[in-house]
């Protein structure tokens, strides 16, 4: 379950999994729901919206909480440095980056006027807001949260074609730690 010095433990690759999979559908439901016409149950796709965000921004923080009490893997001993201080910067990246789009998600909840209960997590209880309503706040705060999705998304890209990078090309099985928890 726990990660070594050469492997990602179980439930790492759980997180990154289901977090990749909930991340690529949030933007892909987000560009979704922006782009069809409106109408009236609107408010139910960005409500669902809303509640898959506050998960995902409960699991980034517990997977990085988890990340933090765990050993992370070693790169190759012949990863030369500008690789290694780009893997890890790309790593420190994607966290904030996913951080920031789901905080600003939050934020932009809680901006919405009252008609507007995004606050509501699937009918069971409200999350606490930290912004209050605020139609100038909540149009910048949707703005920022658009475009951070589309650098996350990029972000994403990028972290896709190095592992591809990594598997096809130099063969290192740095991916493979991801599939199967195995350096070799």
């Amino acid at each position: 379950m726990r990660n070594t010095v050469k492997d990602w433990g179980s439930l790492s690759r759980s997180f990154h999994w289901l977090l990749g999979i909930a991340i690529i559908g949030m933007i892909a439901y987000g560009w979704w729901m922006n782009h069809f016409p409106a109408r009236a149950d609107r408010f139910f796709y960005r409500s669902i919206h809303a509640d898959i965000g506050y998960v995902v921004l409960l699991l980034t923080v517990i997977r990085l909480v988890w990340r933090g009490v765990n050993p992370t893997p070693a790169l190759p001993d012949d990863t030369p440095p500008w690789q290694r201080l780009i893997a890890r910067a790309s790593h420190v990246l994607l966290y904030l980056v996913t951080l920031l789009v789901a905080v600003l998600g939050w934020a932009m909840s809680g901006a919405r006027p009252p008609a507007q209960n995004y606050a509501s997590f699937f009918g069971w209880f409200n999350v606490p807001q930290f912004t209050s309503p605020d139609r100038v706040a909540e149009h910048a705060y949707e703005d920022r949260h658009i475009f951070f999705a589309y650098v996350l998304l990029a972000l994403i890209v990028l972290h896709v074609g190095a592992a591809a990078w990594h598997h096809f090309i130099r063969r290192d099985h740095i991916a493979m730690r991801m599939v199967r928890g195995e350096a070799n």
